[in-house]
């Protein structure tokens, strides 16, 4: 296995996606809740190419795993709200 660091950034990048904070978050808003219940390398919005290398990935729990997992877990839950931050009224 490589040792390489990577980012969650690095991973959009792999992707072939936009990897700024901006873009990264409207692809999580935009994507969320869409493959419910999928393995991620199932979802709609991949390109073949791109759904390959995520489940390659996984099966091969190369070092892009972890980053793949906390991918799938964005896409899946719903963001976590800061501490001491209150809903609108």
């Amino acid at each position: 296995m490589n040792n390489a660091i990577h980012r969650f950034s690095d991973l959009f990048s792999q992707l072939g996606l936009p990897n700024d904070p901006e873009s990264i978050a409207n692809f999580l808003a935009e994507n969320r809740g869409m493959a419910h219940g999928m393995r991620l390398p199932e979802a709609p919005y991949w390109s073949a190419a791109q759904a390959q290398f995520l489940s390659e990935a996984l099966h091969q729990d190369a070092d892009w795993s972890g980053w793949v997992d906390r991918l799938s877990h964005a896409l899946q839950h719903p963001p976590r709200k800061p501490a001491g931050i209150k809903p609108k009224a």
